[in-house]
């Protein structure tokens, strides 16, 4: 059976929690009125997440397509 929380789902998951906190952390800039850093930077964060987690699937990917042309699969 896989495991389905690896690293390349545990990180970007943990980095989304942190925002979530320094967002309600720093709310008190959206009440004063400044919306677009506000979002700007929960947007930037977002991006830089979801691109750190295609890396890290991608990079996956790579090492498990190595180990079989290595090690060979349970198929053959």
């Amino acid at each position: 059976m896989k495991n389905r929380f690896t690293r390349t789902a545990v990180l970007p998951l943990a980095l989304l929690i942190y925002l979530a906190v320094l967002a309600w952390i720093s709310r008190g800039r959206f009440y004063s009125g400044e919306y677009l850093y506000y979002f700007g930077v929960i947007g930037g964060s977002l991006v830089i997440i979801v691109l750190l987690y295609l890396v890290l699937r991608k990079r996956d990917r790579l090492r498990s397509r190595q180990e079989e042309e290595l090690y060979g699969t349970y198929d053959d």
